[in-house]
């Protein structure tokens, strides 16, 4: 592995916010994010969006890909966790916090319909990795944070998976979601 592992967390809601705070601000050249819900990127940082058009107003390539909230993806990860439609919802919940990004240079949402093993965070040559175990909700999962060191290790292993399922992904057409215009009415 070559150092890449820069450190474990118990969990994701055991990463300090200001950890994930720094990341993104630091960022210089791209931010992606791959999630179901997402949620609590939104909830425990209600600039995020704010935050990302800034960076993307200063060159960085931000790409964030939920799940598709009427795919069988998060249909059947809402079933595996116990919670049924909960997940499309809070899904739609949380991209309503996105819709501003939609119309600055420099940023993407997309829908995937695809099996996570994981939600992915990267900010440059940094990446925090959130496995997925089946059952459990995310935030309740171990969280490894990566950083590059060369091409052949974790990092760029998890990286061509993102890229993998943004190739795949749909960008986000909010009109045709059913999604609020105004937040979470």
């Amino acid at each position: 592995m070559g150092g890449e592992l820069v450190g474990t967390y118990q969990n994701r809601a055991g990463v300090p916010r200001e950890t994930w705070l720094t990341l993104l601000q630091e960022a210089r050249q791209q931010i992606d994010v791959l999630v179901f819900s997402g949620t609590f990127f939104a909830q425990s940082n209600p600039r995020v969006a704010e935050m990302l058009a800034e960076r993307a107003a200063d060159g960085v390539r931000v790409r964030l890909c939920f799940g598709d909230p009427s795919g069988q993806a998060a249909a059947l990860r809402g079933r595996e966790e116990g919670i049924g439609d909960t997940l499309a919802a809070k899904i739609r919940a949380s991209l309503t916090y996105y819709r501003p990004l939609l119309k600055k240079e420099g940023c993407e949402v997309r829908l995937h319909d695809t099996t996570l093993y994981n939600s992915l965070f990267r900010y440059d040559d940094n990446l925090l990795v959130n496995p997925h175990i089946f059952g459990r909700p995310a935030s309740a999962n171990p969280l490894l944070h990566l950083k590059r060191v060369d091409t052949v290790g974790w990092f760029d292993n998890y990286a061509q998976s993102f890229e993998a399922v943004w190739a795949r992904a749909r960008p986000w057409t909010p009109d045709q979601e059913g999604t609020s215009a105004h937040g979470q009415d």
